[in-house]
């Protein structure tokens, strides 16, 4: 066949127009159809006879012969259904859905592409016409002869097997009865882009569906309910059909029928259909997210489970429609009944009677055993159908094409690198935007100068004029000399009075983007909270609770990035307080509250930051049961814990370990979850607090950054260099005279709010030059972690400010106590400090006794070298033994508290000697000793193994990767490990 000529593009232009309104209409003529095929209306056969016409004879001005001669055999199809001489079946629209697809494809592919697109795909195109002609051609014969596109025989059949079916007049689709093994009955699913859309596709609708079912649940009669549910289902069963997944296909089949069913008032919905109906949507979105290589393992594992899932979903069908079912395709086969008597066959038939369920169970062995991989390209033309909830495979009939197209474009999905690159970007803009403001100020200056020019000149002339007249040359030169320099004036003026309003602009116009950009990084709250309901509903259930979850806020906008980061800890809180705050229905009556319980999960912006809220109306906790779990679990005194405030009391419950739970069940009592809390509430530099009321209920108080990309920071000086604070890592900030430090134990402390605070000078924790103290009152910045609070004294403070968070490279690695970078309105570059990084960095040095006292810092006197041993043991103990046995010889010893803390102490400090265990976590002593042999700076620093394991393997193991000495830990308790130091790096 000759290739049509397809160089004008503009007429091209107009087909794919063209097509894309009427597939449009289409699918919602389809969609009208397939809801109710026993009373198809012959208008909607009309309508789609007409739109296959039009875009038929667009095809013939543009000389596409390919899809002519498709859109023609589609046309005749549908004038045959339009005349009544056949009755629609599901298979059918399933067939011209497939068909549509591909040509509201051809209405996407690039104007340039086309021809070659059409090339590569003609063999399709030649299977669409003949499985379409089979439908108008076929009246006479039974269903069986319908070829579906996916069940189309191999390549390459066995002679013997086309053979024997092309003798016995047996349908290929028929041949697929085959039981075989569920190894060899899965779909090919390599094409990983089609998967991960199908996954994708699987996910926004499993969020519409349980969603949908929870509301469902609770206003059982809201028929409008039900219409989003059946669209969803409906989506993923088109996904699933062009994967190839008719384990999915059958699943969201049959729960499409029940909403349909449940629509039309045929049936009604209740809390156990809900259970069902959220069994079916998670297996949907567990099977969606197994690898293709995983797949018959899988479906081999939940054989079971599927199976239980179709057989209670077929008994809410009313009776009419499970009939129905058993005329229906189910994964490639028919019941008997619907059959035809055909000639004996070879192969062997399904048992007659089979149900819905049975049926696809028995046949997910056997509805691709026999199908050719390059089938899987009949869907490739489908790939677009799945990229989107609102693609044209979901397209409702209430919303028009423009309407649908709109929601489309709604949501682009951008790689975060690229935004984080954008975001960076739009800051640098802001940055220089607001660089010309000075800039137009400093010219006010050569505005003045110019002014007094002027001055100047009349000044001298005047002066001149006094002495002696001037004559005419003079005074021509005078006067032209004063005009040039008020045309100066005048011209200075013009422009930079436009400087001040383009800078303005500039400014207004970087500040805008700058936020949109911001705001391109944010999402909705309830984005991150969608499986909370379903979450509470199912562990209610289980719990035999009665529970309401309230989520107030959904629409507040939220860093993606904690977004992500606030799943975990909210989904702890919530477990706890359903499994430990709530009563049971019973015990809440006894006290008077309603069976029901309330978690309310609220969230919204206060003070430029994230508030959240969780708090339940359960039994909540008695403060004096905390203070008695401190003392039995010797966490502290008695006469200490006496002194706690409610506040202390409640900061125990974020300690890992730490419950006041009586027994652990498979929900809570382990003592992990609110230490999880924490950590990420502290790794995004937020804070949580706890609150409760004896016999009232249980309240947690998230305070976090509203983004990541912007942190709102106090500027100070140290050192003479400016360094920024988190706001939301500060405690306090206090001025504090020097007559109000105290000294104990060579250390000193001032007294704020009640509590003693330690005090160290920054400069000498990051390690910058000397700062000239000369004040009688202190600036000083409080912060602090779970177990320490120190008082940093800086230079001076500057001022609060907003500042674009800046990553540092990456190949700088992990510089202590700093976080990020930022610009600063000049382009100059501004540190952001890491305060959980310095507060450990205090904790390091104040162990050593490497930190001067403010009152004598300008005055230290230069100590005697001593030779530094570095000990990496993740045991406090064994740590704080080996630190006192080298103290106690003389050596000044800096701890690790594991392999990585290890490394970036040696790669920063100096070191005669690495004393190291082996088991850490992060990374191991092996590991750390392979690290320093293997670095160019640091293989001659000497290392010393130390381990409770004393087997020869793990000693060899050691040494071989460089160790000089391996020990065991029983060494403490004689003289060898200092033996093996003085050996080392003498005495």
């Amino acid at each position: 066949m000759n290739q049509p000529n397809l160089g004008d593009f503009s007429m091209l232009d107009l087909f794919q127009m063209e097509i894309q309104s009427h597939t449009a209409d289409m699918y919602k003529s389809l969609e009208a159809i397939s809801s109710n095929l026993s009373a198809a209306s012959r208008d909607l056969f009309t309508n789609l006879m007409r739109a296959t016409h039009s875009i038929r004879g667009a095809s013939k001005i543009v000389h596409i012969e390919a899809i002519a001669n498709l859109t023609a055999s589609l046309e005749n199809c549908f004038v045959a259904f339009q005349e009544g001489f056949f009755l629609p079946k599901q298979e059918h629209i399933d067939l011209f859905h497939q068909t549509v697809d591909f040509l509201a494809e051809v209405g996407q592919v690039p104007v340039a592409e086309i021809s070659s697109f059409l090339s590569d795909r003609q063999e399709y195109i030649d299977l669409y016409i003949q499985n379409i002609k089979r439908v108008t051609r076929a009246e006479d014969l039974q269903i069986g002869t319908f070829t579906e596109l996916k069940t189309l025989e191999s390549d390459h059949p066995t002679p013997n097997h086309r053979a024997t079916k092309e003798a016995d007049g047996e349908s290929l689709y028929n041949s697929h009865l085959i039981e075989s093994p569920l190894s060899d009955t899965i779909p090919d699913l390599s094409d990983f882009s089609m998967l991960d859309l199908f996954r994708m596709e699987v996910e926004n609708q499993v969020a519409v569906l349980n969603d949908g079912l929870l509301q469902l649940e609770n206003t059982p009669n809201a028929i409008d309910e039900i219409e989003p549910l059946m669209r969803a289902a409906h989506s993923i069963k088109g996904a699933a059909r062009i994967v190839q997944l008719d384990v999915a296909v059958q699943l969201a089949h049959i729960l499409e029928d029940c909403f349909v069913s449940a629509q039309s008032e045929l049936i009604k919905i209740t809390s156990n259909h809900i259970d069902i109906f959220l069994q079916c949507v998670d297996i949907l979105l567990n099977v969606s997210q197994v690898s293709s290589g995983n797949i018959s393992d899988w479906l081999t594992d939940n054989r079971d489970n599927i199976g239980e899932v179709l057989v209670a979903m077929e008994s809410i069908l009313p009776e009419e429609r499970r009939n129905r079912f058993d005329r229906l395709v189910v994964a490639g086969t028919y019941t008997e009944k619907d059959k035809a008597p055909q000639a004996p066959k070879t192969t062997e038939e399904p048992q007659q009677g089979l149900t819905y369920a049975e049926s696809s169970l028995s046949l997910v062995a056997s509805q691709h055993s026999v199908a050719k991989p390059s089938e899987a390209l009949m869907v490739t033309s489908e790939v677009n159908a799945i990229a989107s909830s609102s693609s044209v495979q979901s397209t409702t009939l209430a919303k028009s094409p423009h309407e649908t197209e709109k929601i489309a474009e709604r949501t682009v999905k951008v790689n975060t690198d690229n935004l984080n690159r954008l975001m960076g970007l739009a800051g640098e803009s802001l940055v220089e935007a607001n660089w010309l403001q000075p800039f137009a100020d400093s010219l006010l200056k050569l505005k003045y100068l110019q002014a007094d020019l002027d001055r100047q000149l009349e000044i001298l002339s005047e002066s001149l004029e006094s002495q002696r007249k001037l004559n005419s040359v003079e005074s021509i030169q005078f006067k032209s000399a004063r005009r040039t320099a008020d045309s100066c004036r005048h011209f200075l003026s013009e422009r930079l009075s436009e400087l001040e309003v383009f800078a303005r602009r500039s400014a207004n116009l970087s500040d805008r983007l700058y936020r949109e950009v911001i705001a391109s990084h944010m999402r909705p709250f309830a984005d991150g909270v969608q499986g909370f309901p379903r979450m509470v509903r199912d562990l209610a259930r289980q719990l035999g609770k009665q529970v309401k979850l309230e989520i107030i806020g959904k629409s507040t906008q939220v860093d993606r990035d904690i977004l992500e980061k606030l799943e975990a800890p909210l989904t702890h809180i919530l477990r706890n307080a359903l499994d430990h705050g709530l009563e049971s229905p019973e015990a809440r009556i006894a006290v008077g509250k309603s069976p029901e319980g309330i978690i309310r999960l609220e969230a919204m912006h206060r003070s430029g930051m994230l508030a959240i809220t969780v708090s339940d109306d359960g039994k909540g906790l008695n403060p004096e049961n905390i203070r008695q779990k401190i003392i039995d679990k010797k966490m502290t005194t008695h006469s200490m814990a006496a002194q706690m405030s409610e506040i202390e009391l409640m900061d125990f419950l974020f300690l890992p370990g730490f419950s006041t739970a009586k027994q652990v069940t498979e929900v809570s009592g382990r003592g992990v979850g609110l230490d999880i809390v924490q950590n990420m509430v502290q790794q995004v530099g937020g804070i949580v607090r706890a609150s409760s009321q004896a016999g009232k209920g249980m309240t947690f108080h998230l305070q976090l950054p509203l983004t990541l990309s912007v942190t709102r920071s106090l500027l100070v000086e140290i050192g003479g260099e400016p360094y920024a604070f988190p706001l939301s890592r500060i405690d306090h900030i206090v001025l504090v005279s020097k007559s109000e430090i105290r000294l104990i134990e060579n250390r000193q402390y001032f007294t704020f709010d009640q509590y003693n605070i330690g005090l160290v000078v920054a400069c000498q924790v990051l390690e910058l030059r000397e700062s000239q103290l000369n004040l009688e009152e202190l600036p000083i910045i409080i912060i602090s972690d779970r177990h320490s609070r120190y008082g940093l004294v800086v230079d001076k403070f500057l001022e609060e400010r907003e500042l674009v968070v800046r990553p540092l490279d990456k190949r700088l690695g992990k510089i202590p106590n700093i976080s990020a970078a930022a610009l600063m309105e000049d382009g100059a570059p501004i540190l952001i400090i890491d305060v959980e990084d310095m507060v450990r960095t205090i904790d390091k040095l104040l162990t050593g006794g490497k930190l001067d006292k403010v009152s004598n810092y300008e005055d230290k006197k230069s100590i005697k070298s001593r030779k530094r041993i570095l000990v990496v043991d993740d045991s406090i103990t064994v740590r704080e033994m080996e630190r006192k046995l080298l103290e106690n010889k003389g050596y000044e010893v800096e701890v690790a508290v594991d392999g990585m803390d290890g490394w970036n102490a040696i790669r920063t400090g100096s070191f005669n000697l690495v004393v190291s265990d082996v088991d850490m976590p992060r990374m191991n002593g092996i590991e750390l000793v392979s690290q320093i042999k293997n670095h160019p700076n640091l293989k001659s620093i000497p290392v010393i193994i130390v381990s409770y394991k004393d087997r020869e393997e793990d000693r060899l193991r050691g040494l071989d990767v460089g160790a000089d000495y391996y020990l065991t830990k029983s060494s403490f308790h004689d003289n060898t490990l200092i033996q093996a130091v003085q050996d080392l790096i003498g005495v």
